[in-house]
C-alpha cells in the first residue's frame, strides 16, 4: 500500500520534490530500519548527484514532522523507519536483523502518576524503544538438538 507522499509533504509545508518522495519510497520499501548512509546509497543509484547532508536534513525534517520514526541503536547511531501505524504505540527493535515491530503497550498514565507524585513534575512526552532479538533471530541462535 503506497502512501500519498506528496500530500504528506504538503501537510508539512514542504515541497514534494522527487528526492523527498524517493527518500520516503526507500523507507516504505523496507520492513527494517535504515541508516542515513543506507538511504543515501539507494537514492544515489537513481539520482547520481545527491549529498549525504541533504539526506540527513530531510530525515530530520520528516522525523520532526512525525512522518518517520527514529531508532537509537545500541551502536549509538541513528536509524530511521517509516511507521504506518498512526495510533499511539512503541517499537520493538531487533538489533540483529533490523526488523521493527509495533508494541501496543504504554504505561503513560502510570508514568504520569509516578512523576507527579514522586518527583512532583509533569510529563510532557515520552519515548519507549525496546531493543532485543525477534522470534526469527532467536530461532537462528537456538542450539540444535539431536533427537
Amino acid at each position: 500500500m503506497k502512501q500519498d507522499f506528496q500530500q504528506i509533504l504538503r501537510n508539512l509545508n514542504r515541497k514534494a520534490t522527487p528526492k523527498r518522495i524517493a527518500l520516503l519510497e526507500v523507507l516504505d520499501d523496507e520492513p527494517v530500519y535504515l541508516s542515513p548512509e543506507d538511504i543515501w546509497h539507494r537514492m544515489k543509484k537513481r539520482f547520481g548527484r545527491l549529498g549525504l547532508p541533504t539526506v540527513y536534513r530531510n530525515l530530520e525534517e520528516l522525523y520532526e514532522g512525525g512522518v518517520i520514526s527514529r531508532v537509537l541503536h545500541p551502536d549509538r547511531k541513528l536509524y530511521y523507519y517509516l511507521c504506518r501505524n498512526e495510533e499511539h504505540h512503541h517499537h520493538f527493535i531487533c538489533v540483529s536483523c533490523r526488523r521493527v515491530e509495533d508494541v501496543r503497550f504504554c504505561a503513560e498514565k502510570e508514568l504520569q502518576e509516578v512523576v507527579r507524585e514522586d518527583i512532583r513534575g509533569k510529563v510532557l512526552s515520552h519515548i519507549l524503544q525496546i531493543n532485543g532479538l525477534c522470534r526469527l533471530c532467536l530461532q537462528k541462535e537456538a542450539p540444535v538438538h539431536a533427537y
